[in-house]
């Protein structure tokens, strides 16, 4: 039963990422938790726990917006200056956290204040954000550096550290509403713009940049997404590379 299971949710998703579902996304978030109930340690959730943190692309916005249309809906956020971390959770418990090069610091990542250790949601959901100090939004080389301070050291003090929430990497939904998901389920996520026109990423970035934009955080830059789901996963197929469908600007 199980191994039918994975096979159909295997092919599910792989139809789903070219571009191609053949079911909702509720019925395949009903499948993936039917799985679990059957069989937690299935193979599925063993390749899942891969949670992919590769660092943002970082071309020229022409050629980032290059082949969009002049309406492509778009989201600006702040390039938080921290420790990337992707979180997994498995019907409401947070069971893994892990940093860039592949640390596994779950327990560190526990004591975050506004790391929520359960949350109302049934089968699995991988999380993507960014560790670091709000205090220190006029030095952010010091908020990355207090960060990776706190998950190297074996004893030291996670109150003045944050965790925002940008991404959901296994998701389906586009990034606004992967957004405010994320905030319904008591995360903290970033202040964000949304764009109606290409055209206007050059003023937010020379807001950013004149210090008029996103000043309540350490950001080294600025990050650009597509908004809209369909966009992301076509973007990641024509390139093969993720996450295409984001780029940090740090000029």
């Amino acid at each position: 039963m199980s191994s039918y299971l994975e096979e159909r949710l295997e092919s599910y998703d792989h139809n789903y990422r070219m571009g191609s579902p053949l079911i909702t996304d509720e019925q395949f978030d009903k499948l993936e938790t039917n799985l679990y109930r059957v069989d937690p340690k299935a193979n599925y959730f063993s390749k899942k726990t891969i949670l992919p943190l590769p660092s943002l692309p970082k071309d020229r916005i022409e050629e980032f917006i290059e082949g969009l249309l002049p309406d492509t809906r778009l989201i600006i956020e702040p390039k938080i200056d921290g420790c990337a971390i992707a979180i997994q959770y498995i019907n409401g418990e947070l069971v893994k956290a892990i940093a860039r090069k592949g640390g596994d610091f779950t327990n560190k990542i526990k004591d975050i204040p506004d790391v929520p250790n359960k949350i109302k949601v049934q089968g699995l959901i991988q999380i993507r954000g960014e560790l670091f100090n709000p205090s220190e939004y006029e030095r952010p080389s010091y908020s990355q550096r207090q960060a990776s301070g706190f998950l190297r050291a074996a004893a030291s003090k996670s109150d003045h550290l944050s965790f925002c929430s940008f991404q959901i990497i296994n998701g389906r939904l586009n990034q606004h509403d992967s957004l405010q998901y994320l905030k319904k389920l008591s995360f903290t996520i970033p202040e964000y713009k949304s764009l109606n026109f290409t055209s206007q990423v050059e003023m937010y970035r020379k807001q950013w940049s004149d210090k008029k934009l996103f000043t309540n955080y350490p950001t080294d830059g600025i990050v650009v997404k597509l908004n809209s789901r369909k966009l992301q996963l076509i973007r990641e197929k024509s390139n093969e590379v993720y996450p295409y469908w984001q780029m940090a600007i740090k000029y």
